[in-house]
């Protein structure tokens, strides 16, 4: 494939090749683009021999050598093709144009733009008409009502992923304003805040019926982003079908497309209207309503073609690095492909995305509430149902229990693999449910057999 105005090819990293001009070009360009080492100006593909050695000078160079800050705005990683691996660099298009070489300013000599397949220098005219339209509401920018903030949550966060946080954290986060202030992105990262996120569910095809409404904030984002997670996976069950050959099940909405639909509304909403995103849940959708307009320079075709200009670098950058986000502009697409543009609506000042409840979903349901689970029949097929780590768990719980009390009595010290393997499964086949239900992260939640759990746990010891 040959290059574009989007794609750049370079058949290695050295420190005479100007690697800098063409980061800095794409970050002026409105589509953003995407840079190959390792691949020569004719396409063909060479290889880099030494790929970490090249990721990290990549990474080190961008980091150091561009203002304003490109940290967020693009993703380094290693692809094979043709059987040798290349280093492939995503940029984004940044929201606080013009981006430039430090070392040279704002001048012609530190300002290019992606113009065919090259990068030009801008004219001192350009570099000045886009300076005067720079985003000043980025959140990066806004000084923190409060400056006496902690960060324990997200020091936590950090370490679990093997990345401790110096000293100087704050500012390489860009934690600070240009003043040395702690800015709006480390109030809503800090251990206390005043941001809350509502996950609201109603009875009614309208918000006239409202019978929950949690709220998960006054704490780091990273954490309220967490439970708002789990709890929508709580609230995305899962209909089975038996067929002769496999069981298929059916969540409520994609989880694919579900994670991203919430990882985006929470990273890109924006933030200066000091209004947090929202998740409502009917009996037929979920409707997902995040704050802000698409970024001016952005069309809608573009949008849905995946394109990115991150709203906040500052989150993006931090949400990739806790792995929370995989790559730039994957998002969209992934929604895109399990619910189409129709799940996209958009106003002046909000972007909401909803996802129908799966029909497959509803018609398997309505099969299994149409059959007798009361007779020994049922229990049979609750037995066919549960695999044998649900069982396992069946057999452990007597009472109400805790996770902790349940990982000791199945002898699993890894949370997350006892949540998704065993906890979540006996929730979503209504053989567990939570002592707590309106509240699922409570430090107090424990778990407990439903009767139909009973009846199962009954047929398994009789069986043993």
């Amino acid at each position: 494939m040959a290059e574009t105005n989007r794609i750049e090819y370079k058949r290695e990293l050295t420190s005479e090749m100007d690697i800098e001009k063409e980061v800095v070009a794409f970050l002026n360009y409105r589509e953003g683009g995407f840079i190959y080492i390792g691949i020569d100006d004719s396409g063909n593909v060479v290889g880099v021999p030494d790929v970490d050695d090249c990721m990290l000078r990549l990474r080190g160079r961008l980091k150091n050598n561009i203002s304003p800050s490109a940290m967020g705005l693009f993703d380094i990683v290693s692809e094979s093709r043709e059987g040798k691996t290349v280093v492939k660099v995503t940029v984004a298009s940044g929201s606080e144009k013009p981006y430039f070489k430090t070392k040279y300013g704002m001048t012609p000599k530190g300002a290019f733009l992606r113009v065919g397949t090259s990068a030009e220098p801008m004219t001192q005219d350009q570099i000045d008409r886009l300076f005067s339209m720079r985003t000043r509401n980025s959140i990066g920018k806004i000084t923190s009502n409060r400056q006496d903030l902690s960060f324990e949550q997200l020091r936590i966060y950090y370490d679990e992923h093997g990345k401790r946080l110096n000293d100087n954290f704050k500012r390489s986060l860009e934690l600070t304003t240009e003043e040395g202030k702690l800015n709006y992105v480390a109030y809503l990262l800090a251990d206390e805040n005043g941001n809350s996120i509502k996950v609201a569910k109603y009875s009614s095809l309208d918000r006239c019926d409202l019978i929950e409404n949690n709220e998960y904030g006054y704490c780091s984002l990273i954490k309220a982003t967490k439970s708002v997670l789990a709890k929508l996976e709580i609230e995305n069950k899962t209909a089975a079908r038996i067929t002769p050959v496999e069981r298929v099940e059916t969540p409520m909405w994609n989880r694919v497309a579900l994670r991203e639909a919430v990882i985006n509304a929470i990273v890109h909403n924006d933030y200066s209207f000091e209004v947090p995103p929202k998740f409502e849940i009917f009996p037929d959708r979920l409707e997902i309503t995040s704050a802000g307009r698409l970024p001016e320079s952005m069309s809608k075709e573009e949008f849905f073609s995946g394109i990115s200009i991150p709203r906040n670098k500052e989150l993006m950058r931090i949400y990739r690095d806790l792995e929370l986000v995989e790559s730039l502009g994957s998002g969209i697409p992934r929604i895109m492909q399990a619910y189409g543009e129709d799940s996209f609506r958009f106003t002046a000042n909000f972007i909401r995305i909803t996802l129908p409840i799966n029909p497959l979903f509803l018609s398997q349901l309505g099969a299994e509430n149409e059959q007798d689970h009361a007779s020994d029949h049922a229990s049979d097929h609750a037995s066919d149902h549960a695999s044998d780590k649900v069982s396992r768990l069946l057999v452990s719980l007597d009472g109400d229990l805790d996770r902790s009390q349940l990982q000791d009595l199945l002898g699993i010290k890894n949370r997350d693999y006892f949540r998704i393997e065993y906890l979540k499964p006996a929730i979503e086949d209504g053989f567990v449910e939570l002592t707590i239900p309106d509240k699922p992260n409570s430090q107090y939640q424990k778990y407990r057999l439903t009767a139909k759990g009973l009846q199962l746990k009954e047929l398994l010891e009789k069986n043993k």
